[in-house]
């Protein structure tokens, strides 16, 4: 008595690859799968990551003994750039600390900030260029896509709290450094070393991490022609 195995049927995987289907009927890729977002991530991680290597120590910051009134106002300006050039990083992270202690106070500014974000982000940068957005059986094309960004930002940043509250986070976050740049004496930092080292400029630690991540960044041209 002979048997016959059954037919081996063949089994269509209807999966997609981010596992969701938008309004338009198409697959939607996850944040997490898309290139163009993980390059953004990698290169915003070596960043902070480099720039955290630049800080100075905290005791050198606030030792006491290094503290004194300025003679004039120009002595203070030469004072405030010196310390800028030194303590660069460590002044970058108290006007940050100063802008995130504000936005949790105000929890308000703070969701609508993060939505403002996750609309650029997510609607707009990292949204692959041949699929279009589509909202409510509606399809956007990337100009119109861009309007509606725009008006959000606008409405946010100044018909709500969200403006008022960066603006006077980074005025107090600016005063702290202006303050502690003034009244802190640069005899004792070793500034020649680190001008000829380091350029000085705003965010220039940036700029290593960045060069290294050119490469990353040519891969996706979809973020770099929205950009």
């Amino acid at each position: 008595m002979s048997s016959t195995a059954p037919p081996v049927l063949p089994i269509s995987n209807s999966q997609t690859t981010a596992g969701t289907t938008g309004a338009g009927g198409g697959a939607i890729e996850a944040p997490a799968n898309n290139p163009a977002f993980r390059a953004f991530i990698n290169n915003l991680s070596n960043s902070l990551r480099h720039g955290l290597d630049q800080r100075r120590p905290w005791s050198e910051l606030a030792d006491r003994s290094a503290f004194s009134k300025p003679e004039s106002f120009s002595e203070a300006t030469l004072r405030v750039r010196k310390n800028f050039s030194y303590f660069r990083v460590n002044y970058y992270a108290v006007v940050s600390l100063i802008l995130a202690v504000s936005l949790l106070t105000n929890p308000f500014s703070l969701i609508l900030l993060v939505g403002l974000l996750a609309s650029w982000t997510f609607l707009y940068l990292f949204r692959p260029s041949d699929q279009p957005l589509v909202i409510l059986g509606r399809t956007f094309s990337d100009f119109e896509t861009l309007a509606l960004l725009s008006a959000f930002t606008v409405f946010v940043v100044f018909l709500t709290s969200v403006g008022s509250v960066l603006v006077s986070a980074l005025m107090l976050g600016v005063a702290v450094v202006c303050l502690h740049g003034a009244f802190r004496v640069p005899e004792d930092l070793f500034l020649d070393d680190q001008e000829n080292s380091q350029p000085t400029g705003f965010l220039s630690f940036l700029r290593g991490p960045a060069s290294a991540a050119a490469a990353a960044a040519a891969a996706v041209p979809t973020v770099a022609s929205r950009v």
